[in-house]
């Protein structure tokens, strides 16, 4: 019989739960209360390295310049364009420093211009439970319309006509995107277009670069649909693409008289496919770009001349160019043997430029535009560092280490040269492995805080994530999870043996599912670890994937399993953290949550605490932050997210007794 002594926790409308929440929060600012005028510094060091009057680099469509801006000193963004030519005169299409005025939150959910640029469709969120409210701009007159559209996932997409509009909407309980409808707006109408019945499934809506069709996506974990519909006929019936088929995805882009599919169908890493637009079912799908084992098609970007794919291979993402004049294939040269990179912002077909985003764990964000013709690359902007950041101060390497089994697992490593590494160096490793989702070698100048301090910051790239490609990702979900376990341990020891660090000076850090990876590595090996910084953590797996009320639960089956299945119920209480608290020592830890979290319920963090609070032996620091006014993202001004930030590295420096 399994006991939840702490379920009443379960409860936001409690009082005696937000009082609960309350004291927790005055014990982590009392224990914290030493280091507050270091968090202060911390938090002006952060903000001081930041341009606060920065601006995006600006893109070009349907006859404007599109780009974003921030304001000294303001915490939201300004959206903003020019007309034909960068040296127009600025429009303000949005500026949410004055919508967010007096708001504990507020975050924009999308911004959609229609056709004739006429008017703009923008979602804002006050509360920070990803529930949007659409609104309509006029931009002849800059008049706000009447007209609001209430509980949708973010996005409005513009038909041909310039008065209808696709949204989706989500089921008030479990918030599940399920519902698309279909919006007029002279007569503030809408009705139902499709509803997903399927409760693992979850709706978008969005419209071709070739602005030609309305596509709705329906997906699960493992399984994609799509549906199509003429842009210039929204009144139409949207046809489906593919029915779908249980463990086939596949996404579709439109270009010219063809449809391009990326699918796992018979491709394990993925495969290019295309059809013609008349005939999409799969039997009439031509293969274009083959199934490779060693390499991951992730994603592609069209031109008129020009293919660009998205691939990675050995754990580095690659950018492949392909010709459709010349039939040539070349790889876009990237300047350090460690890295990251995507495809950027290119919404037009016409054009032999892409852009495309650079980092490394030296070398900030940039912004290139390259000639696919000449193979010349253009820098149009890296992120600026304010005080004045070297580069060349700092070293990143790449080693792979052995996990228990065998395999072969990278780790991403940077560090200030000219630090001594011994067992008493800081050693910071971070680490997400699920859903597929890859955390690769990225800046942040944040992570300069602990840098220059003398921490190592290491980022394990572990199973459950997709690095080294598609069986990465199985290899780590569903009875696979404790492969991503093991790893992040793993990674953790052999760092150890490399001279890095030591357990007493070796910290783990982790967000969401990435949170139930902390606590689940402090449950296996809770004295590899000095202290832990689970943030929004899903660490009570059996009580959420039991109740499909909640948010998500339904949709992560085919990433965690369904308890309700006796082997996978048996196989989630064993490693779940809430389940396998022990009396026994563990390490310093700091759990952070939002009172509003949509993803991961700030239950579980609390219940989590408090059975530690009940059992543990030892008498390390343990504190529970729960934001009262936020969700899963935190803050959403750029310089209150980072009073967070201060409070985590304070907690971790303080441990080290760094105190400046």
């Amino acid at each position: 019989m399994r006991v939840d002594d702490y379920y009443w926790l379960n409860d936001r409308e409690n009082s005696e739960v937000i009082d609960y929440l309350n004291e927790e929060n005055n014990h982590t600012k009392a224990v914290m209360a030493d280091t507050e005028e270091f968090q202060k510094s911390l938090f002006d060091e952060m903000v001081a390295r930041i341009k606060q009057d920065d601006a995006s680099v600006p893109y070009f469509l349907n006859g404007y310049w599109y780009y974003t801006r921030f304001n000294e000193g303001q915490e939201y963004p300004v959206f903003c364009r020019k007309k034909q030519s960068l040296e127009s005169d600025e429009i303000i299409l949005l500026d949410v420093n004055v919508l967010g005025k007096d708001k504990a939150f507020c975050q924009i959910g999308g911004m959609s211009i229609s056709p004739d640029n006429k008017r703009l469709a923008y979602s804002v969120d006050f509360q920070s439970r990803r529930i949007y409210t659409v609104y309509f701009k006029d931009l002849e007159t800059d008049e706000l319309l009447s007209q609001t559209i209430e509980n949708t996932t973010g996005g409005a997409t513009w038909a041909n006509d310039n008065e209808t509009l696709f949204y989706a909407t989500k089921d008030k309980k479990t918030l599940r995107s399920d519902t698309i409808r279909r919006y007029f707006i002279p007569d503030n109408s809408s009705e139902i277009v499709y509803h997903e019945k399927d409760e693992t499934y979850t709706l978008h809506v969005s419209k071709t670069k070739s602005r030609s069709f309305i596509v709705i996506s329906s997906n699960s974990t493992l399984t994609s649909e799509y549906r199509v519909l003429d842009a210039d006929t929204p009144n139409g019936n949207f046809d489906i693409f593919k029915k779908r088929e249980r463990g086939i995805e596949y996404g579709i882009a439109h270009f010219e008289n063809h449809w391009y599919i990326l699918t796992n169908w018979q491709a394990q890493n993925f495969r290019l496919m295309k059809c013609s637009l008349s005939q999409t079912e799969k039997e009439h799908w031509v293969e274009v770009i083959p199934h490779r084992e060693d390499t991951l098609l992730e994603g592609m970007e069209l031109f008129n001349d020009f293919m660009v794919l998205d691939e990675r291979r050995n754990g580095l993402t690659h950018l492949r160019v392909d010709q459709f004049s010349t039939n040539e294939t070349h790889y876009v040269e990237m300047p350090e043997d460690t890295y990251t990179c995507g495809t950027g912002t290119n919404p037009e077909f016409n054009s032999s430029i892409l852009r495309f985003g650079y980092t490394s764990l030296t070398t900030p964000s940039s912004v290139f535009d390259y000639d696919m013709i000449t193979r010349q690359k253009t820098l149009k902007k890296e992120q600026e560092v304010l005080g004045g950041y070297d580069k060349n101060q700092y070293t990143s390497e790449r080693h792979f280490v052995e996990a228990r089994d065998g395999t072969k697992v990278p780790v991403s490593l940077v560090y200030k040269k000219g630090i001594k590494l011994t067992h008493e160096t800081p050693l910071l490793l971070y680490a997400y492995g699920s859903y597929g989702h890859s955390i690769d070698p990225y800046f942040s100048s944040y992570r300069l805080s602990l840098i220059d301090r003398g921490f190592v910051y290491a980022i394990a790239h572990i199973r459950g994530g997709e690095e080294m490609g598609r069986h990465w990702y199985e290899d780590g979900k569903l009875l696979k999870k404790k492969n991503t376990f093991y790893d992040f341990i793993d990674c953790g020891k052999s760092l150890i043996e490399m001279g890095y660090s030591s357990p007493k000076h070796m910290y783990a850090m982790g967000g969401s599912a990435g949170g139930l990876l902390m606590g689940a590595v402090m449950n296996m090996e809770p004295t590899l670890w000095n202290g832990v910084v689970a943030q929004v953590p899903f660490v009570d797996v059996v009580t959420t994937m039991l109740d499909e009320s909640i948010p998500l639960t339904t949709g992560e089956f085919d990433e965690w399993g369904n308890p309700k299945n006796e082997e996978s119920y048996q196989y989630i209480k064993s490693y779940s953290p809430y389940d396998n608290v022990e009396a026994k020592d563990y390490p310093n830890v700091l759990v952070t949550t939002g009172l509003h979290d949509s993803q991961v319920q700030y239950w579980e963090p609390a219940k989590w605490v408090a059975r530690l609070r009940e059992l543990k032996t030892d008498n390390n620091v343990l504190l529970l932050q729960t934001e009262m006014e936020f969700g899963h993202g935190g803050a959403s001004g750029r310089f209150e997210r980072v009073k967070e930030i201060a409070l985590e590295y304070a907690f971790i420096l303080d441990l080290e007794n760094i105190k400046q």
